[in-house]
């Protein structure tokens, strides 16, 4: 649907994109894990905890945003091993650390270490030569060894000593250093820049975009964050059944990984994306207001499909409309911001307002978060539409 000329995805690039997305979006997704440590070992409060944890997750998201220009040029391989460098010091520093404000300094190193890998790795998607694949294998890749990492970092805690969780994460950095020599260093088309309005307005994604952006991944990474609560509060299920909910529907989830691109083929990128947000909103809020087990199972799993879908979908319209990859790295950046600032709004929400109204809200939010980005995605079907219909060269020398 989107072939064009640029690196092929082989092994070997996938490898690099699965490693420098897993890596850059790494202390979001193990973030739950590491505050349970250093709240334990320092004797944090929640509120102490939560400031060191937005204290990276910020850093992280407020360099991916400012390096996404750089991004989007050639050097993306060195780039993300100097962000491998400066997170493995700061895991380090974090490691050894013995009290709160060394602790602190340490993730604001990793969140910024983080953010320059995030940057390059996912403004590297843009240069394959098929964003709908690219986008649906890395992310279904970093999935999986996301999963890995939040099991074996609590194991590290607590079999070896409090704290060894970063210091894995610091191996993890220097394990990734060769795997990433294979990242897509340009644009999908090799000695050409966007010229159509679309990809130039691309370039400099909007504001409103990027607020988009920001929304939707607050309302659904802050509703993640208390689904475990909601559905012992709600449904009676013990401690233990949510969460094998919870992790069997995250892995069960990577269906929406290929139904997206799929959908988007079949039916049209537009149509098939509003389809998924529609059925994200909707599931989000049947799990928040059921007090079925069923139904709160059935939801958990269509959310985090559906979810999945409209993550690899705009991933693959942001890189058809912007080759340089610097609207993915944008949108990655926004995307951080909002899953650092979810948590926190959505607790308010819940204890001032309750339940039902976070519901309503949720999805609420969904809809309006999912604005901009359906609006990309016509603008990238018609930058797709207009590369299906273009002469090939031999045509035109023909």
């Amino acid at each position: 649907m989107n072939a064009r000329k640029g690196s092929v995805l082989t092994f070997g690039v996938a490898v690099a994109l699965v490693a420098g997305v897993t890596l850059g979006n790494g202390g979001a997704n193990v973030m739950p894990v590491f505050v349970d440590d250093f709240a334990s070992r320092f004797r944090l409060s929640d509120s102490g905890a939560g400031l060191v944890a937005a204290t990276q997750l910020l850093a992280t998201a407020v360099v991916t945003l400012l390096l996404a220009e750089r991004a989007a040029r050639p050097g993306r391989v060195r780039m993300t091993r100097l962000g491998l460098a400066l997170a493995g010091a700061g895991f380090l520093g974090a490691t050894a650390a013995t009290d709160v404000v060394t602790l602190t300094l340490a993730n604001l190193v990793v969140g910024a270490g983080l953010g320059a890998v995030y940057a390059a790795a996912t403004a590297a998607l843009a240069a394959t030569d098929d964003a709908d694949k690219a986008s649906a294998v890395t992310i279904s890749g970093v999935v999986g060894v996301t999963a890995l990492l939040i099991m074996a970092v609590p194991a590290a805690n607590h079999d070896v000593a409090e704290g060894t969780g970063f210091l894995l994460m610091a191996l993890c950095c220097l394990a990734a250093w060769p795997l990433v020599r294979r990242l897509p260093d340009g644009p999908a088309t090799p000695g050409t820049a966007p010229t159509g309005p679309e990809t130039k307005a691309a370039a400099r994604p909007s504001v409103i975009l990027l607020a988009g952006t920001a929304l939707l991944w607050a309302v659904t990474q802050g509703a993640w964050s208390y689904a475990s609560v909601l559905g012992r509060q709600h449904t009676g299920m013990s401690h233990t059944a949510v969460s094998a909910v919870l992790a069997i529907s995250s892995v069960v989830a990577l269906v929406g990984a290929v139904a997206g691109p799929a959908a988007a083929q079949r039916f049209g990128r537009m149509r098939s994306m509003a389809v998924f947000v529609t059925a994200q909103a909707l599931a989000m809020a049947v799990l928040i207001f059921t007090h079925d087990p069923v139904l709160f199972i059935v939801a958990a799993v269509l959310w985090q499909a559906c979810q999945l879908a409209v993550l690899v979908q705009t991933l693959a319209a942001a890189a058809l409309l912007d080759p340089t990859g610097r609207l993915v790295a944008s949108l990655s950046g926004a995307g951080a911001l909002g899953t650092g600032m979810g948590p926190l709004a959505v607790g308010a929400v819940l204890d001032g307002a309750g339940a039902v109204a976070l519901g309503i809200l949720l999805a609420l939010g969904t809809f309006a978060a999912s604005l901009p980005l359906l609006k990309m995605t016509v603008a990238s079907s018609a930058v797709s539409e207009e590369h299906r219909t273009a002469p090939s060269p031999v045509a035109e020398s023909g």
